[in-house]
């Protein structure tokens, strides 16, 4: 935190992005009991951007997808925007996350057989706009990074750094309040990594959104307002707010 409270990268006043508040998740195998978090605590606050840092296996995916709410907590609970995971029935969950999150994976999860623009589109089609205007703002979003003659292209015609900005696009046309991202970069080669990620960071901050990153490289998570490492099933690091979080 700084002099004035608020985490680095955050904007003054603002209440988090997502909050994660005593998170546990626990997993059974067989007859064993596998702990993957444990009280896991974070803040991300608007226009942040943050790295989350960790061996392999540390549990980096898992505190994503709870986050993300696409894993249920074992204990504690999760905010976005204000709300918890567990206020919303599973409709309401899509919905709530269809409008304030992004995602971008190591895999771009494009689908091939549909062109550029029609994978951007998918997020404006899941909000049931129509077909021309979806198309109309995905273009835009293509045209962001860089890849508006490429928009009828299919993801085989696509280089791998192509595949990955089509996947920024995707996740950033909803204009959502955070991009959640676990290894953006981990499939690609020093230069074209550096790319994608220099513009993961000026499209999310071009937008005001907040950024987590789950990633292994130190080079790319140095360049984030606060890097966290996750070890035993908790984080710490810079920047990380370990006042208690308020009711």
């Amino acid at each position: 935190m700084n002099e004035s409270g608020v985490m680095a990268g955050g904007v003054p006043g603002s209440r988090p992005v997502i909050e994660a508040r005593a998170v546990s998740r626990r997993y059974t195998e067989g007859t064993l009991d596998v702990s993957v978090l444990e009280g896991v605590d974070l803040r991300v606050m608007p226009g942040q951007t943050m790295a989350l840092v960790g061996a392999s296996g540390s549990g980096k995916s898992t505190l994503l997808h709870v986050l993300g709410g696409l894993d249920e907590p074992t204990a504690g609970e999760v905010r976005l925007m204000g709300r918890t995971w567990t206020q919303m029935n599973v409709a309401e969950q899509g919905r709530w996350r269809n409008q304030n999150l992004g995602f971008v994976y190591q895999f771009h999860h494009l689908l091939p057989e549909f062109t550029a623009l029609d994978n951007v589109a998918m997020p404006l089609r899941i909000r049931r706009l129509p077909v021309d205007e979806a198309r109309e703002q995905a273009l835009q979003a293509l045209q962001s990074v860089g890849l508006g003659e490429r928009a009828l292209h299919r993801p085989a015609e696509l280089s791998g750094g192509e595949r990955q900005r089509v996947a920024v696009a995707r996740a950033l046309v909803t204009r959502p309040a955070c991009i959640l991202a676990d290894e953006p970069t981990g499939n690609l080669d020093r230069r074209t990594a550096d790319a994608v990620f220099d513009l993961l960071l000026q499209r999310t901050r071009a937008e005001g959104a907040a950024l987590l990153v789950v990633t292994h490289d130190e080079h790319l998570a140095r360049r984030c307002d606060v890097r966290l490492e996750l070890s035993g099933g908790r984080v710490a690091g810079d920047g990380l707010d370990r006042h208690p979080l308020p009711p």
